[in-house]
């Protein structure tokens, strides 16, 4: 079989899987990432490692569960010697980089022991968890952090030449708007999130971060390459450029999929993350109305951006061999649920999209094609590395490919439940419930009927998703559902304990221990000496 020249990974940060046309919004039109899912397969059924940014990054990037790799939460380093997908394509002779944001910080205490410095080539990479940053942003640039971590951002530099002066256009600009008396109005406040961003729409993140996949693409030649385009957007702050801030209007908006029974006697964790401030805030109609505007106006930058992007790929011949992958990070409550921002498991925050281009041949029955089986993210890096032909490491991913629904054959054996997790230690619900920081986990199993949900300590969420799509009805304390909650509770009981954590040696080397002991002669439990040895 023919393997995969490049990969573009394409990711928007916090984006819903239903704001998406072909995944049915009824008003937000997205037909290049319609596309997309033509010429390729759109999985129905796609989960997020994790509903917050930094693990299920670097679930994504390793193909490992987040408790498997450590880092479970943002600002939590990935350990420095767990592999990523860099690591595992620079073997086969692919450059993978960044245009964009990752979300990972270095383990300086594992570079500090090892005597690595960021100034070392090896230094870089792994301070980049194996990306080469040819243009790495964060997107999280308000001016406190932005001077203290030295001022220095590539995208304020080139807003500068374009005549946003200041020292951070990143904040005073490209997310804030213009107030009547000329002042600033940051777009951190929801209460501006429907104002337009001071910046031109040709100057704003979106844009900046397009022009620089191109620059990458265009560089890199005939050599391989997978690049991590990994949009800012339509994460927070909520602010778009004209004329995408207002071009949705409150009859376009989803209703908001709340049920006054959720907050009658709520699960003890879930009442405390409905109690935070920005569920508070987004639980307020008029502060979603603002907010909900701005969020459909930087998807539909984003797809009319990746349009430009598709188009000059199609010209240019690199789509005719490039695998092109759209998903993202995790969803956005937007008030649904009476939560904000993302963090617990229901599909409006835990379910992503996903669309896989497979530009070869095999993949010609399958293009226009949608897949319900259970994905998660952690399948992707081993369907990177099947396509490229590099080694599977199966002793250290834990997700599987999915070249086999690529290529229009069924898998032999699938998985029966899709998984998540959360670390909640960093968050006033934890205090709220009052567990210690290492107690405050929560799991997430999905089947084809039933979500469930282990809160340590708590007892857990169940929905029926046949009878109750929208996830308002809590049956996890309801006596008659115990026998299902039991069940489940063994299903996560087997995929916690199927966690690869001997990643040091394959499966091969471990199987050719067996009888090394004798062979060196070690003697272990012998009772008699053999005679020629008397």
């Amino acid at each position: 079989m023919s393997t995969v020249k490049n990969i573009l990974f394409v990711m928007a940060d916090q984006l819903r899987f239903d704001y998406l046309s072909c995944y049915g919004h009824p008003h937000l039109e997205t037909p290049n990432i319609d596309r997309l899912a033509s010429r390729g397969v759109r999985f129905e059924r796609a989960y997020a490692p994790s509903p917050v940014c930094g693990p299920s990054r670097a679930s994504f990037y390793t193909g490992r569960t987040t408790f498997s790799h450590g880092s479970t939460w943002n600002h939590v380093p990935l350990p420095i010697g767990e592999l990523t997908i860099g690591d595992y394509l620079r073997e086969t002779g692919y450059t993978t980089a960044v245009v964009g944001k990752t979300h990972m910080v270095p383990d300086r205490e594992g570079m500090a022991r090892l005597g690595l410095t960021e100034d070392t080539e090896i230094g870089m990479r792994v301070a980049n968890t194996s990306f080469e940053p040819f243009e790495r942003d964060d997107g999280l640039h308000p001016t406190p952090i932005f001077l203290k971590m030295g001022g220095q951002l590539s995208y304020n530099d080139w807003l500068r030449e374009r005549g946003y002066d200041g020292e951070n256009p990143w904040n005073d600009y490209a997310n804030s708007a213009e107030g009547p008396d000329g002042g600033i109005l940051s777009g951190w406040y929801l209460e501006n999130s429907h104002l337009p961003a001071r910046v031109k729409e040709e100057h704003s993140e979106t844009a900046y971060m397009t022009m620089r996949a191109k620059e990458f693409i265009t560089e890199m030649g005939d050599d391989p390459w997978l690049l991590h385009l990994s949009y800012i957007k339509p994460h927070w702050p909520y602010m778009a450029p004209a004329p995408y801030h207002d071009m949705y209007s409150p009859e376009t908006f989803l209703d908001p999929q709340q049920s006054e029974a959720e907050r009658e006697d709520p699960n003890p964790v879930f009442g405390a993350f409905m109690d935070m401030d920005v569920s508070r805030s987004f639980s307020t109609p008029s502060v979603r109305a603002k907010v909900i505007g701005a969020y459909m106006g930087l998807v539909k930058q984003i797809d009319d951006h990746l349009g430009q992007l598709f188009d000059w790929m199609d010209e240019t011949g690199r789509a005719d061999d490039t695998m092109i992958v759209f998903t993202s990070d995790h969803g956005d409550y937007l008030g649904d649920h009476f939560l904000g921002e993302k963090e617990l498991f229901h599909e409006v925050s835990v379910k992503i999209p996903l669309i896989i281009v497979d530009p070869r041949p095999e993949a010609d029955a399958t293009r226009g094609t949608v897949s319900d089986a259970l994905v998660e993210g952690i399948d992707l890096v081993p369907t990177f590395l099947e396509a490229t032909g590099s080694p599977p490491n199966e002793h250290r991913i834990e997700g599987s490919s999915l070249q086999t629904f690529l290529h229009g054959d069924v898998p032999d054996s699938w998985r029966n439940a899709a998984f998540s997790e959360i670390d909640y230690g960093i968050y006033p619900a934890r205090n709220t419930v009052d567990v210690g920081p290492s107690e405050a986990r929560a799991y997430m199993l999905r089947t084809d009927r039933w979500k469930y949900v282990y809160f340590k300590g708590f007892a857990p969420q169940l929905f029926d998703l046949d009878a109750d799509p929208n996830e308002y009805v809590d049956l996890g304390r309801d006596p008659a559902y115990a026998p299902v909650c039991q069940e489940l509770l063994g299903l996560l009981l087997d995929r916690l304990t199927s966690s690869k954590n001997r990643v040091t040696m394959t499966n091969e080397e471990v199987l050719g221990m067996h009888g090394l002991e004798k062979e060196r002669g070690i003697v272990i439990g012998q009772v008699e000496q053999p005679s020629e040895r008397l």
